[in-house]
């Protein structure tokens, strides 16, 4: 049987007379249980420190920078100079090639973090790191975002995306780029048309800014472009054009239906309309973001999840939350009544993975590079420090599909 909390506390109960006396919600005060740290009950630095330490492995130094910082900012660790200290070395292997100066190195490879901070949104101060030196510092006097775009490797297939461009998206770039070339600047705002469009509309309306903003319009919805019979159905329901009942109800075509039985077997078959041939098209990324299964409740989409999961093939890999209620000393929130809990933005308690099952981003890790709440990857491997460690800081290779975007372009 699986020890938790509770087992031990029925464990002490049965062999400490005393123990009979306190209650469950008071246990952690009078008892401690040493397989706690060992089994991961009890988040501690060593599992980070090997997160760190087999990374070291197979990453690049930059790649154990940004994960040291992904530590810093998500993880909490309790001793971070520590941590600093002992992966030093391997976070600025590369500088050490050509700095022989151990000083510069240590001040490159903090500058680097102070930028992966920043790009999350925190600053490097927070934290008990040493203090970056000016003269090592290029970016002093310059805007973040200025330093941040000016640092960014030119992309040669980036340079043909203008030739993809509608109408309406190539007039507002001949117009933008033009105010460059010319060396004139400006302020541009440009309207997609979208729910979050129409918010940023009203609030920019009221500054002082609007008047001398060049206000570009984006008219077609370019995913709806792809399916046009679909768009005008909705069109023609946002219209009130659709035939309802008198209760107002419009009837969904026949043919975008799945007929529903009432049986165990409804949800085979939904995921078999959705996600026909799964097995021959698990690795293409068109083929997994191209379609999706919504549900209302959070229940219903972890019971979805794992059907799907289970029709990948493979291996399961399993991977359990560590939860814990803050400020909450007498444990009216023990960890066994946290992880039934399926609150709205995290992931169940049991995580299940198999190699090539789509993944997504449900919090803002690094903004700046694309991994935002919403951005959708395909896991290719699991880290290997993930192994023995069941509640370490889950890690995993994947190939990015998507970020979340506009739905107009």
């Amino acid at each position: 049987v699986e020890k938790s909390m509770l087992t031990e506390y029925f464990e002490a109960n049965r062999l400490h007379e005393d123990a009979r006396s306190i209650l469950y919600r008071d246990f952690p005060e009078w008892y401690t249980w040493q397989t706690a740290e060992r089994r991961g009950l009890i988040e501690g630095d060593n599992t980070l420190d090997e997160s760190l330490t087999e990374s070291t492995l197979y990453e690049m130094p930059s790649s154990l920078r940004w994960l040291f910082a992904t530590i810093l900012v998500f993880c909490e660790p309790s001793d971070v100079r520590g941590l600093w200290e002992k992966h030093l070395d391997a976070m600025s292997e590369d500088y050490r090639r050509s700095n022989p100066s151990k000083v510069a190195a240590e001040q490159l490879v903090l500058i680097d973090i102070r930028n992966m901070l920043q790009s999350m949104g925190k600053e490097i101060e927070s934290f008990p790191l040493p203090d970056i030196q000016e003269e090592y510092d290029t970016s002093i006097g310059v805007t973040r975002e200025i330093f941040e775009e000016s640092t960014i490797e030119l992309n040669v297939e980036d340079t043909y995306l203008s030739d993809s461009l509608n109408s309406d998206q190539r007039a507002a770039y001949d117009e933008i780029m033009s105010a460059i070339d010319r060396d004139e600047g400006g302020v541009f705002f440009v309207d997609g048309k979208g729910s979050r469009a129409q918010i940023i509309n009203s609030s920019l309306r009221r500054s002082y800014l609007w008047d001398s903003m060049r206000h570009l319009k984006l008219v077609r919805n370019m995913r709806a472009h792809s399916d046009p019979w679909f768009a005008e159905y909705l069109l023609r329901i946002g219209d009130g054009k659709e035939v309802t009942n008198r209760d107002g109800e419009v009837r969904l075509p026949d043919e975008i239906c799945v007929s529903r039985t009432g049986k165990d077997t409804d949800l085979d078959t939904l995921i078999d309309n959705t996600f026909p041939s799964l097995d021959a098209n698990t690795s293409g990324p068109d083929y997994i973001t191209s379609r999706a299964i919504l549900s209302t409740r959070n229940d219903s989409v972890d019971r979805i999840n794992l059907k799907m999961i289970s029709r990948f093939q493979g291996d399961e890999m399993v991977y359990h939350s560590f939860d814990c209620a803050v400020d909450d000393p007498h444990n009216y929130y023990p960890p066994e009544f946290l992880n039934t809990l399926t609150p709205n933005g995290l992931p169940p308690h049991v995580l299940k993975l198999k190699i090539n099952c789509p993944v997504i981003l449900l919090r803002n890790i690094d903004p700046a590079n694309g991994l935002c709440n919403g951005t959708r990857a395909n896991m290719l491997e699991k880290g290997s420090s993930c192994q023995g460690f069941p509640f370490a800081p889950l890690m995993m290779r994947c190939f990015l599909f998507s970020s979340r975007g506009s739905n107009f372009q």
